[in-house]
Order: C-alpha cells, then sequence, then structure tokens
C-alpha cells in the first residue's frame, strides 16, 4: 500500500470511529427484510452462476468492511450454519458488530480489525465474500480486487459494489465544494457537519445543488449520519459499468450477474420491446453485458450503487436454461422454493390464499422483480409441498391433475401432457423471478 492510500486509508478509519456506519440499533433484527435476506443469501448468486442449489451450512463467510455489523447479522440470518467473519479498519465499529451478533446469539462469529490489504496474509480462506458499500473508497479498486480473490475458494463468490459516477454526480459536486472550503483537510466533525448543514441552508431553494440534493431533516440529529456519507464521505468516487468491468479484467475476476439483475433489464427502458426501430432491433440482441448494462445506466441512471456478484474465471458450472429443456429434461427436474420464501408467515399466507380461492402476491413477500407478481391460487396449492422437501416435476404435475382433474369449460378429463406444460409454464415464469430454484 503505498503513501496516498495509507493517509486516504487513516482517515476513513477516523471518520468510522468518530461516526460508526451503519447506525442501526442493535435490537433492529433483518428477519423480516426477506428482500435484503435474499440477496445475502448464498443460494440466490450461486444458482444465478450454476443453476444448482447449495447448503450455506458450514460455509465459511467474510464480512470485508463489516462496520458495526448488521450487514453481518443479515448474512448470519440468511446462511444458517455459516461461520460469519467480520473485518473492519474501525475498532469502535467492530465493537458495535461484535454486541449485535452477540445479542442475537450468533456467539461464533469472528470481528477482527484488519485491513483488505492485508487480507493475503491472513491465512482464511472463503465460499463468500461480502463488500458492501466499500470498494468505491479505494484509490484502485482492483487491488481490493486481487485481494479478495486471493482468499476466495475457486467456486467462491464475491458481492460488491461501487458508487455510480451518473446516479450520484450531484454529491460529488457538493463534496467539490466542500473540499474547496477546506472541510476536508482533517476528518470532518461536528464542526465541519454544522458548517456544510449552514451553507446548505444559506443558498437559496432554488439553486439546483441545494434543489436537489437537500432534505430539512438533515437537520436532525439523526441527519448527521447522512451528511458524512454525502456531503463529507471522505474518499468517495464514482465510478461507470466500464470501469467496473475494467477493474474486473485487471483483478481477473469474472462478472457473475448484477445483485438486482431484473432492475437492470435494458430491454424495460423501451415502450415496445418487441417492436424496437430497425438499428436498435438488428443490434442490441448482439452486444456484450457489459455494454448493455453501460446503455442502461447512461439512459437510466437511476441505480446509486454498480451492485454485482463475480468470481473466479472459469468456475460456474455450465448449464442449459430451463427455457431451452427437452421434455426429457423437465421429467429430471427437481424444485426448491427459495429459502428465504421458506418460512411460516409465508406458508400461513399462501393457504389463506388457497383457501379463499384468492391469487397469492408472491412479490409481496420476495419483492425482487420490481413488479407485481400474482399466483393463482391452483398453483400456489401445487407449490404447498415445496414448504417441506424438494420436489420432482412429476409429482408436481401429479398434484395438479388431482387438483385440476378436468377442463373447467368443457368438463372433460385433463390430459397428462396439457397438465404437465401448464405446470412447466408456471415454473418457468416463477423460477424467472427467482421465487423458485429448478436444478436438472
Amino acid at each position: 500500500m503505498d503513501t496516498n492510500a495509507s493517509e486516504l486509508q487513516e482517515k476513513i478509519r477516523q471518520q468510522f470511529d468518530f461516526g460508526p456506519y451503519p447506525r442501526i440499533p442493535i435490537d433492529r433484527s433483518p428477519k423480516k427484510q426477506l428482500s435484503l435476506l435474499y440477496f445475502h443469501n448464498l443460494v440466490t448468486p450461486y444458482y444465478l452462476r450454476n443453476h444448482q442449489v447449495i447448503n450455506p451450512d458450514q460455509k465459511v463467510i467474510l464480512d470485508a468492511g463489516c462496520g458495526t455489523g448488521y450487514g453481518s447479522l443479515t448474512l448470519a440470518e440468511a446462511n444458517p450454519g455459516a461461520k460469519i467473519i467480520g473485518i473492519d479498519i474501525s475498532e469502535q465499529s467492530l465493537d458495535l458488530a461484535r454486541k449485535r451478533l452477540s445479542h442475537y446469539g450468533f456467539d461464533e462469529a469472528e470481528f477482527h480489525q484488519l485491513s483488505i490489504y492485508d487480507l493475503p496474509s491472513a491465512g482464511w480462506e472463503f465460499d463468500y465474500i461480502n463488500c458492501d458499500e466499500l470498494l468505491y473508497l479505494f484509490p484502485d479498486p482492483a487491488v481490493a480486487l486481487k485481494a479478495m480473490k486471493a482468499v476466495l475458494k475457486p467456486q467462491g463468490i464475491i458481492r460488491s459494489n461501487l458508487h455510480s459516477k451518473h446516479q450520484r454526480h450531484l454529491y460529488f459536486r457538493a463534496q467539490e465544494v466542500f473540499h474547496v472550503m477546506g472541510l476536508f483537510d482533517e476528518n470532518p466533525e461536528d464542526m465541519e457537519i454544522d458548517i456544510a448543514l449552514n451553507t446548505m441552508k444559506a443558498l437559496k431553494n432554488n439553486v439546483e445543488l441545494k434543489a436537489r440534493t437537500w432534505d430539512p431533516k438533515y437537520e436532525r440529529e439523526d441527519g448527521k449520519e447522512t451528511v458524512l456519507m454525502n456531503y463529507l464521505f471522505q474518499g468517495d468516487k464514482g465510478y461507470t459499468i466500464p470501469d467496473l468491468f475494467a477493474g474486473l479484467r485487471e483483478a481477473n475476476l469474472e462478472f457473475i450477474s448484477m445483485v438486482h439483475w431484473r432492475q437492470w433489464d435494458l430491454m424495460s427502458l423501451f415502450k415496445e420491446p418487441d417492436n424496437l426501430p430497425v438499428f436498435l432491433a438488428m443490434s442490441l440482441p448482439d452486444i456484450s453485458v457489459e455494454d448493455r448494462l453501460h446503455l442502461f445506466e447512461l439512459l437510466h441512471p437511476v441505480h446509486r450503487l454498480i451492485d454485482f456478484w463475480c468470481g473466479h474465471p472459469e468456475q460456474g458450472q455450465s448449464f442449459t436454461p430451463i427455457s431451452e429443456w427437452t421434455l426429457s429434461d423437465w421429467q429430471k427436474a427437481k424444485v426448491h422454493l427459495h429459502p428465504q420464501l421458506n418460512i411460516p408467515d409465508v406458508k400461513q399466507n399462501i393457504l389463506k390464499a388457497i383457501t379463499e380461492l384468492q391469487p397469492f402476491e408472491i412479490s409481496r413477500y420476495l419483492p425482487v422483480s420490481g413488479v407485481e407478481s400474482l399466483v393463482d391460487s391452483a398453483v400456489a396449492s401445487c407449490l404447498l409441498p415445496l414448504f417441506d422437501s424438494p420436489q420432482s416435476m412429476p409429482s408436481l404435475v401429479e398434484r395438479w391433475q388431482r387438483l385440476r382433474p378436468v377442463d373447467p369449460v368443457t368438463l372433460e378429463p385433463i390430459a397428462e401432457q396439457k397438465a404437465f406444460d401448464t405446470v412447466k409454464e408456471a415454473l418457468m415464469g416463477l423460477e424467472n423471478y427467482g421465487y423458485i430454484l429448478v436444478e436438472g
């Protein structure tokens, strides 16, 4: 680590010792935040990469830059039986992280004051590394990615993110203002926060920077964290999709997926995706994943974080998408409910929908797709056995035939092939949005 990087790291350490982040009360649990748990569950990215279901029990997970441990707690809740290790450079933050995990009974979790730069010499190996809200603070993100790669098992996965240069450009301008004013010369604390607040309040309301970044709530005591993490954030920097892919190439890591991949769909930006202008219709299908994501961000920079999963190159298992499966493939399929849906509250509500013959709003319990998703009560009933164990495709088809033995219009018996096709279409839709996992 060079002198400039060392000096920046010390400034960042001082900032987080002064204001440990995130300032979430210890008694607030992520247990009911199913979407948050979904993206922290190793099952999710592992399935995206391999189309196989992994058991997180006994896996070793690193929370790199764990802060006060809310992410560590989320990882522990989302991955039952996994060993959680957290590292951070702020001892004040680590103290809160230890208390948080202990409060919830995760006494085997470990927390160490350690820089990501020093990971390669720590003697650890991880199945999953979560590096949330940290990578953008490194002068060279590829260096941090290389350090994490050095302790990642061959089939392991890294989740990390960068601040978006395009979405966050106004806050970077605000930071430049406060750099010019000297508020970054030392570690920003209460005095610098007051100066930043008074400066923004003194501006007319129609001044663009104030109109688009200011909120009167920043003046409250709990607003200090937001001021520090936006107007006065040491080391903060914005990146683009090409920057991300350049960093991955430099670190020799393979892009797996965006974390909120459904919300990065380029085609969703067009009014009529199936009726594009000729040039777009001819060119868009052939462009790379990097170019698709780059175009999305240029057209619609709504994501604060460029949030992604990556891993060692050429370690993903080859698979055929279920949309291309043959009849033989489907007959051998095993269907799983995503673990974050397999909880008592969801089961109770799906039973209620079935009993009342009402559609089941599955997206209410796992809002990962960005759209409302309703499941017909008969389909919901067909999926009910998944709460107990994974099911074979033939068993689900058999269940469907018992639920819908005759055509509701003609009253003729439902043919087995029609039942098979109906169940297959339902499963493909649910798998497409990540609610179920289908193994070949």
